[in-house]
């Protein structure tokens, strides 16, 4: 054991033979898949899907082939599947403020709201026109205004929907063309149904029915093209002759002088903004074809046509302006309807819904903001739904607080108007209830089950009323309650879902 270390010949004492160098078994090699995940990291921790890490992958060049020798998996897929599960998810918040597309201004929704309410002051005006005998226990002159107001609610719903259609594509011109012929034919169409419904109203309460569908077809194409301002300034003169009136009577000739200033000043208004259709090559055969199935393009071949709005898409939005609109008249109506002394053309009822339409507006772009920061914020589908849920509750209670305040204040204001209470204001709130879930559901595309449900319940106040089923506050609350719970139950079921707040 103590001997020299035999030696190959010709080697020399000091050398010493060569070891071998032994290599590292597999087991104890770093592992790829853990190299690259690391490599990795920041984008595979963001990811919300594997398929995002294998684009990522075969846009490096990685093949297959390479795949399965470097890292021993089937393809990029099963590779990004084991990435996605070896790293936690982050998902880091954006850089600066984000983007927000729903937020909008107080001020600008409460513009419109005085902008929806300032006609009525055209009654104030018009009060001495309306002569002759009453019908169904209504104030002279009543129906054949209202039925004419409904009918032009009704086609100017359609008509506004199937504009903001074409706006939406990005053609403002067929929107104009559209506006063009719908505003006029929805004119003649309204003063029509006020002749058809006149009965034994003079000639004067025709005439300002007329008039009245000529302004309802004028504000159309205004708020439709949004100039509301101008809307407002050419309402502005009969606005305050409507007030000055209420303080001492103004000469006969000094109210229709404002009535009619006003009325031409809109209707001029509305044929600038749809002038540059005039002056198109196609003209009025352009705005025909804007109001057909097709679109602006119905006459081309069908290869060359792109697709545009159809007109049935615009027939549900009709009917809910006309479902709504009944209810509001029902509601304005009431005491008269219920045969009691206080009555009146204008109810302070149906003065504060459409005052409470501003906030409306306001409070829908405010719901969509709040969604669209609950889809952030919540981890879970269960979490966003509860934050939904809180939400719609919130708006909802923000309106009926305004529309409370709203009926409170215009009834004070009212001359011998009594402040309402009881069964009434419970079918106000409730009636308000009906409206602002409804324009929600339409505001996500669901039209159509809130016209059914506006529709339906319009149709059986009617029947409650014709029939003389109960007391017409009673058939208002119940019926609005009804119509109330069964909205409310669609909205849950709809913006429950993440997928319907795209």
């Amino acid at each position: 054991m103590s001997g020299s270390v035999w030696l190959p010949p010709g080697s020399r004492p000091d050398t010493l033979p060569g070891i071998p160098r032994q290599r590292t078994p597999s087991w104890a090699q770093p592992d790829p898949v853990d190299e690259l995940a690391v490599r990795l990291e920041d984008f595979i921790a963001a990811a919300v899907h594997p398929d995002e890490i294998a684009a990522l992958l075969e846009s490096d060049g990685l093949s297959d082939d390479q795949i399965r020798q470097r890292y021993g998996v089937k393809n990029s897929f099963a590779l990004a599947e084991t990435l996605y599960e070896r790293v936690e998810r982050r998902h880091p918040e954006p850089d600066g403020p984000v983007h927000d597309p729903w937020r909008i201004g107080l001020l600008g929704c409460l513009l419109r709201g005085v902008v929806f309410a300032l006609p009525g002051l055209a009654y104030v005006l018009g009060a001495p026109l309306f002569t002759g005998p009453g019908d169904l226990g209504l104030p002279a002159g009543t129906v054949p205004l209202l039925a004419g107001a409904l009918c032009g609610w009704t086609w100017n719903q359609g008509l506004a929907h199937r504009a903001y259609a074409w706006l939406g594509l990005g053609d403002r011109m067929a929107a104009r063309r559209a506006l063009l012929l719908g505003a006029p034919a929805g004119a003649l169409l309204g003063s029509l149904v006020a002749l058809a419904f006149a009965g034994g109203a003079t000639r004067t309460v025709v005439a300002f029915a007329a008039g009245q569908s000529c302004y309802l077809a004028a504000a159309t194409v205004l708020l439709v093209m949004g100039r509301e301002r101008f809307l407002l300034a050419a309402l502005a003169p009969m606005a305050t002759g409507a007030v000055l009136s209420l303080v001492g009577p103004l000469p006969e000739a000094a109210s229709l002088a404002l009535l009619l200033g006003s009325l031409v000043a809109v209707a001029a208004l509305g044929l600038r903004e749809v002038a540059p259709a005039l002056k198109d090559e196609t003209g009025w055969t352009a705005g025909l074809v804007a109001l057909l199935p097709f679109g602006a393009f119905g006459t081309a071949p069908a290869h060359l046509r792109p697709a545009g709005p159809r007109l049935t898409g615009s027939l549900p939005y009709a009917l809910f302006g006309l479902g709504t609109g009944v209810l509001v008249l029902y509601a304005a109506l009431g005491d008269a309807l219920a045969g009691e002394e206080h009555s009146a053309v204008a109810a302070p009822a149906a003065v504060a819904l459409t005052l409470s339409m501003g906030p409306a507006e306001w409070l829908l772009y405010r719901f969509r903001s709040d969604s669209l920061a609950g889809l952030r914020s919540s981890g879970t589908a269960r979490d966003f739904r509860r934050t939904t849920a809180l939400t719609v509750v919130q708006c909802l209670a923000a309106y009926l607080a305004a529309l409370l305040a709203l009926s409170l204040a215009v009834s004070a204001l009212w001359p011998q108007s009594p402040v309402p209470g009881g069964v009434r204001l419970a079918g106000l709130l409730l009636l308000g209830v009906v409206l602002w879930t409804g324009l929600l559901l339409q505001s996500f595309g669901a039209v159509t089950g809130a016209t059914a449900v506006c529709c339906a319940a319009a149709l059986a106040q009617t029947v409650l009323l014709a029939t003389r089923t109960g007391d017409p506050h009673l058939a208002a609350a119940a019926v609005c309650g009804t119509a109330a719970v069964v909205q409310a139950v669609l909205v849950c079921a709809l913006l429950g879902r993440a997928t319907a707040h795209r």
